[in-house]
């Protein structure tokens, strides 16, 4: 849990009693590479940070699967199109490696927030930067070229080392083929 607690006070201040009622009410969970922790058409209860490894966020499309979105560590995510309406997920959530996780139930998670003034900001505070990335992405498919993509995601250089290349072709958008071309023509 170290790494929660420094992820936690990296976001917000929050007194030691606060603190150890955050940490009661979350639990540890190994998830070993290829093990889905989300399956499409269930709905998510969970929030989760990741301590070591990676997930990707993917779907079925007409021929192949479609990488949408993958997290390493010190992230904090949840499927959050399924955990706040309460609606069956589109997605798969899968450990693209052996994974540790921290693990919140919502029950527990709306609690906190009810509870902690401190937990409702560092909330607030990870949710807007999820919000900024998820623009970003969006604004990066609509006024960046492939190769731009591309060197925009090698500036995160896990990602780069740990995602499969027909995955991170799917996150940038294009195909396998033409990320080899776009990696072969930058070297």
């Amino acid at each position: 849990m170290e790494e929660f607690i420094a992820f936690i006070k990296g976001i917000v201040w929050i007194d030691d009693l606060d603190l150890q009622l955050v940490l009661s009410r979350c639990s540890e969970k190994q998830v070993p590479k290829g093990k889905l922790i989300l399956r499409r058409g269930q709905i998510a209860q969970q929030y989760f940070f990741v301590v070591s490894g990676g997930v990707r966020f993917f779907y079925d499309g007409e021929d192949k699967e479609n990488t949408s979105w993958v997290m390493f560590k010190n992230e904090f995510f949840t499927e959050i199109s399924s955990l706040h309406p309460q609606k069956p997920t589109r997605f798969n959530i899968e450990a693209t490696e052996a994974t540790k996780l921290v693990v919140i139930e919502k029950n527990d998670m709306d609690f906190l927030y009810a509870q902690i003034t401190a937990w409702e900001e560092f909330g607030r505070k990870i949710w807007e930067a999820t919000t900024v990335r998820m623009i970003d992405q969006l604004l990066n498919f609509q006024t960046l070229s492939a190769e731009e993509r591309y060197l925009s995601f090698m500036a995160n250089s896990e990602l780069i080392q740990k995602v499969p290349v027909k995955q991170l072709a799917a996150v940038l958008g294009i195909t396998p083929n033409a990320l080899s071309r776009i990696r072969k023509k930058m070297r």
